[in-house]
């Protein structure tokens, strides 16, 4: 009986297939079981297609020939014309003759045989094909993933007093272990994520092996003695956890289309993930296919469309695209590089942010431990209407406005939730920052606090989808720039808080991570209008008619 096929793309089934082969026989693929395989893969279809598209290839070539030839004997012609007769308005049959002769040469040349590729356009194995059930469980897994690894960063902050206590410092180097952990998964995406765009890898390999050392690198953390490990450690758990928070939302977009791709975003460790988590990456789903079918049929030629275009590459253009693409992608594109900026200064504002809650409610309003946790209560009210509400917008209003192809046109319209998303966190700022005061009730910085609910999920939203949309092909590589960006600043703003609470109080200490806020609000505006044009003028964005 053969296995599920979640269980033959996991971790563990490809180790096992890696160790027994074809043996085992509950790890056998449909075309290995049933002892066939389509018959476009077969040696005689090949000879016959080869033989076809070389001969198609030479029609071609004398046709763009003669009309060369067509189009020379008309130019002369045409020169021994009077000069000043109007000769503007017509255009040469012959020449109407050579770019057929050109396009006929592109559009009907056949495809290589020997390209691996999907069987059909519903082949089950593709991962836009999955069902719902078996796309929404990989999406669970992979938020459960990108859930134990930011709990890796914020499970820190209760030990902070502790550590102070035990090793004698301040609280700014007490801190320097939560920075670590998010400057590291700030730098992993940027060299790790790349990674799960080459074919031969995919996205799991990262994913399980990372993981694996993440859970490692915890012993020595809880035994370490001093913050001279601490730190380093800190770092290295970041940097190693790093791929799902990046590379989660390029997996999500493997399996959904841009159309539905908002839902499970939305909704976003080592033994569940091993066993059940199955590879999402297309192309190194059908590198796998093509190693199979050459040994199937003994044709070494049958590669797919990934091994081809990697083994053009040489080890240095391997090292641009996983090291020095995300950079480039990042500082060298204005949509990336503003939409990453943007994004960085409201996770960094949330960071300083989230500290004066403790001088708000448990100074001001004399709340113990336990109370000052329910002080949050207003954002997580308010992130669940504001879900409800944007799939409500999703479902009514954008999904209407894609094509019959599943492309919205333009894409820009993923950025007007955005606008609408940019007035809130400046709102929420000013408002809590300015009613936190003894004499107001406690309620009233708490509703203002919600706000920031609205404007911090809407953007991410909004952003994180556009840039899928925007840049397809290199969505890993984008994700772990804007995850870098979010890093940085995450890292570098705690420091911060405190010193700005105490020198400039609550009220002005708001109001200027506020004024930072209204700043931003134009980009997501500019970039509705020119975004357009901006993908137009990039050779890595997706360009639309």
């Amino acid at each position: 009986m053969p296995a599920p096929d979640w269980f033959r793309e996991s971790f563990v089934g490809i180790l096992l297939r890696g160790a027994f082969g074809s043996k085992l026989d509950f790890l056998r693929y449909p075309e290995e079981i049933e002892g066939q395989f389509p018959e476009q893969y077969t040696k005689e279809y090949i000879e016959r297609e080869t033989a076809a598209r070389e001969q198609e290839k030479e029609e071609n070539e004398r046709r763009q020939e003669r009309g060369r030839q067509n189009s020379n004997s008309t130019a002369v012609d045409s020169n021994s014309q009077h000069s000043g007769e109007d000769r503007d308005d017509e255009k040469p049959q012959d020449a109407d003759d050579e770019e057929k002769g050109k396009k006929d040469a592109y559009e009907g040349t056949r495809k290589d045989p020997n390209v691996v590729t999907w069987y059909s356009d519903t082949d089950p194995e593709n991962p836009a094909n999955w069902s719902l059930g078996k796309r929404c469980i990989v999406t669970a897994l992979i938020c459960l993933l990108t859930f134990a690894v930011y709990i890796g960063s914020s499970i820190y902050s209760p030990g902070i007093l502790d550590i102070e206590q035990r090793w004698g410092i301040t609280q700014v180097p007490a801190t320097l272990g939560l920075t670590a952990f998010v400057a590291g998964y700030g730098i992993g995406p940027m060299f790790l994520s790349p990674l799960s765009e080459i074919p031969a890898i995919g996205r799991n390999t990262i994913y399980i092996i990372c993981l694996f050392i993440f859970v490692c690198l915890q012993v020595p953390t809880a035994l370490c003695g001093g913050l001279g490990a601490l730190i380093p450690l800190r770092f290295a758990a970041g940097f190693v956890g790093s791929p799902p928070l990046a590379t989660g939302g390029a997996s999500i977009g493997d399996m959904f289309g841009p159309k539905k791709r908002a839902y499970p975003i939305a909704i976003l460790l080592l033994l569940i993930l091993a066993f059940f988590l199955p590879e999402t990456s297309a192309e190194n789903i059908l590198v796998k296919r093509a190693r199979r079918l050459r040994k199937l049929t003994g044709n070494k030629d049958l590669k797919s469309e990934g091994e081809i275009e990697q083994s053009q590459m040489t080890l240095s253009q391997v090292a641009v695209m996983s090291l020095w693409r995300p950079f480039q992608l990042t500082f060298g594109e204005p949509i990336v590089f503003f939409l990453d900026l943007y994004i960085a200064l409201v996770y960094g504002i949330l960071y300083i942010w989230f500290e004066s809650f403790a001088i708000v409610f448990t100074q001001f309003y004399g709340f113990n431990l336990g109370e000052e946790g329910l002080a949050f209560m207003g954002i997580l009210v308010m992130t669940i209407i504001t879900t409800l509400g944007y799939f409500a917008y999703c479902y009514f209003y954008l999904e209407k406005k894609f094509d019959d192809e599943g492309n919205l046109r333009p894409v820009e319209l993923r950025l007007q939730a955005a606008m609408f998303a940019s007035i809130w966190i400046p709102i929420c700022l000013f408002w809590f920052g300015w009613t936190s005061r003894p004499r107001i009730h406690w309620i009233v910085p708490i509703i203002g606090s919600s706000f920031f609910s609205v404007g911090a999920f809407l953007l991410f939203q909004c952003v994180i989808n556009y840039l899928g949309d925007a840049y397809p092909k290199y969505a890993a590589s984008v994700y772990a720039g804007n995850d870098f960006f979010r890093a940085a600043f995450g890292a570098g703003f705690p420091l911060i808080a405190t010193p700005l609470f105490a020198n400039l109080g609550i009220g002005w200490g708001c109001s200027l991570l506020g004024f930072i806020s209204v700043g931003m609000i134009p980009i997501p505006f500019v970039l509705y209008r020119y975004g357009d044009w901006l993908r137009k003028k990039s050779k890595y964005a997706k360009k639309q008619d």
